[in-house]
């Protein structure tokens, strides 16, 4: 079987990004590593996608972002961490899955 379309997945990528902010601050690089981890490599999320992801729920106050004190290699990291409107973003965006999967279960073959 191939991986997950990202057409079929797109709308649920800040879900699953703000489900990683949850355990605490983090960075591009290992968001996307845990994200082809935790979905067995059935879900690479592309570099781009996930930086527009970052700006986009940066702008709406769902995440914010801040500079790694130590330096990788003379270059300071920029991590995010999940905001309390993150939270009840997240919160809906769950309730709103569960919708949508009781709506799209009627219409799957078995």
């Amino acid at each position: 079987m191939a991986g997950i379309s990202s057409d079929v997945i797109r709308g649920y990528n800040d879900t699953i990004i703000l489900y990683l902010f949850m355990d605490g601050p983090s960075y591009g690089y290992e968001i996307s590593k845990r994200i082809k981890q935790i979905s067995d490599e059935k879900y690479i999320i592309k570099e781009t996608t996930l930086y527009s992801a970052f700006t986009r729920m940066e702008k709406n106050g769902y995440i914010e972002s801040f500079q790694d004190e130590a330096e990788v290699g003379g270059k300071k990291r920029t991590y995010y961490r999940i905001t309390d409107l993150g939270r009840s973003y997240y919160q809906e965006k769950c309730e709103e899955w569960e919708l949508t999967k009781d709506v799209i279960e009627k219409f799957i073959e078995r």
